[in-house]
């Protein structure tokens, strides 16, 4: 029996409703960027240049030196609805990128325990409303900033152009992917990848069912096997209705410059037009090797 609370077709205007209402009451707090692309290795890589971080770092002092869990309580202000019985969605309080949604455990789970069937459940369900690219960011390691379990997802296209809705998404095509697990010539770090094509018209507990076999059959091909409720390794998950992507890591930044899977979908965050010069030097996939494996 199916522990899903969400309607059909309810999602995607209770994310643009409680949007409205959160900048309104300003609850929710955007972070203005500018953006450059990298191009390398045929990649365009999308770089965010942050314009003020003032706000965030109030935040964070204010809070003191252990951050109060965010999700328990949330803030209703950004409360935009029940999935599940395990799970609900949140509007991500700091976005970068609009419409910026939080799938988050009711209780606390910790965020380097292993994803579950309900995870997936409340993924798809979400995904089945909303086109998105879906991450997750497995423990420190991974440029996980909160300790509760959350899934994140963001609409595409992700970035200010349509093409591609994803930077990575012509990497990936040209790997010609299928059920069976592969990796991308040109990346230069440890991942496994896999289709999810065959879900497309499958019911949200059978995309559940299967997402979960795929997710632990990724992470055994790159060393990660699943065993136990707590994760051997850090490691970024990344998925759209269309692939899932697993990466393992080996530490949170390189050179001061932070990295969570959003780096891996070809998307990097900077505080400065100095950090983007020293990226530029680095090159985005040095810097993703050195993060990961």
């Amino acid at each position: 029996m199916s522990s899903l609370y969400l309607e059909p077709g309810t999602l995607w205007p209770k994310i643009r409703h409680q949007t409205q209402h959160g900048l309104d009451c300003g609850a929710l707090q955007p972070i203005e960027t500018q953006y450059e692309w990298v191009e390398q290795s045929q990649i365009r890589f999308l770089v965010r240049i942050l314009e003020n971080l003032r706000r965030k770092q109030q935040a964070k002092q204010a809070a003191g030196p252990k951050p109060a869990n965010p999700f328990l309580p949330y803030e209703s202000d950004l409360f935009v609805t029940h999935i599940s019985q395990t799970h609900l969605c949140l509007l991500n309080k700091y976005n970068v990128v609009d419409h910026h949604s939080l799938i988050v455990t009711r209780a606390f789970e910790s965020q380097e325990t292993w994803l579950t069937y309900q995870d997936f459940e409340a993924l798809w369900a979400c995904l089945k409303e909303v086109d998105g690219f879906a991450f997750y960011n497995g423990g420190k390691l991974a440029g996980a900033s909160q300790g509760h379990k959350h899934l994140q997802l963001v609409p595409l296209p992700m970035g200010p152009t349509e093409t591609p809705a994803l930077p990575i998404e012509p990497a990936i095509a040209s790997a010609q992917i299928g059920p069976a697990i592969i990796t991308v010539p040109i990346l230069p770090f440890r991942h496994a990848l896999a289709s999810l094509e065959s879900l497309s018209e499958k019911s949200i507990s059978d995309c559940a069912t299967e997402t979960l076999a795929c997710y632990c059959r990724l992470l055994a091909a790159v060393e990660l096997p699943v065993a136990g409720t707590i994760q051997r390794g850090a490691y970024n998950l990344l998925m759209t209705r269309r692939w899932m992507m697993i990466v393992p890591r080996s530490q949170e930044a390189y050179q001061s410059i932070p990295v969570n899977a959003l780096g891996f979908a070809g998307s990097f965050l900077v505080k400065n037009a100095e950090q983007l010069a020293h990226l530029k030097q680095l090159q985005p996939l040095t810097i993703l090797k050195a993060v990961g494996l």
